[in-house]
């Protein structure tokens, strides 16, 4: 349980450090909602990110994202954070066992290079001390992708969220019931 709410507020600091446009990150497209689910963007396919054009699910995310890790040469690291019953259909999280890796760095590129490929659009990077964090957006999916395998953790993590409003009122619930004293 305790590494379990220390991914969880490592996946907490991830989505916060790639949301805050701090120095060093670059935003594709020119602004700060550029491609954003938010603003409307969405990968290939239909307004939800869907090739056919039908609304993308968790399972969806995950067997993409999962796909494009393993392709990569990672392996999930089976002791990573598991997503609450609640939100399990809209936040998608997939470890990576980095130290297992050949190159966690190029398995990490790779990564991101195919989910690009497969309709998911990069709309912000961030890089600091040998940490890099990469922003994707799918529909109403927001993917935090983040490598901070240079260092003695070896933490590679994929952290996706639906920013639809069923679902952002449900992040909204599950947060308050965490927070409140």
């Amino acid at each position: 349980m305790r590494k379990a709410k220390w991914v969880a507020a490592a996946a907490g600091a991830v989505l916060l450090v790639a949301g805050c446009g701090g120095e060093g990150g670059t935003d594709k497209g020119g602004s700060s909602s550029a491609g954003s689910a938010a603003s409307g963007g969405s990968g290939s396919g239909g307004p939800d990110g869907a090739k056919d054009g039908a609304k993308l699910d968790a399972a969806a995310v995950s067997k993409a994202i999962g796909d494009a890790a393993t392709g990569a040469g990672f392996t999930q690291d089976s002791s990573g954070e598991a997503v609450p019953d609640g939100l399990k259909e809209c936040m998608v999280t997939w470890t990576a066992d980095g130290a297992k890796a050949a190159d966690p760095k190029k398995s990490f590129a790779d990564t991101v290079g195919t989910l690009a490929g497969g309709g998911w659009k990069e709309t912000r990077t961030f890089e600091q001390n040998g940490s890099e964090i990469k922003s994707l957006a799918n529909g109403t999916w927001q993917l935090q992708a983040s490598n901070h395998s240079a260092g003695p953790m070896k933490l590679v993590m994929f952290v996706a969220t639906d920013a639809g409003p069923e679902c952002e009122a449900a992040i909204k619930a599950d947060n308050e019931k965490h927070t409140k004293p």
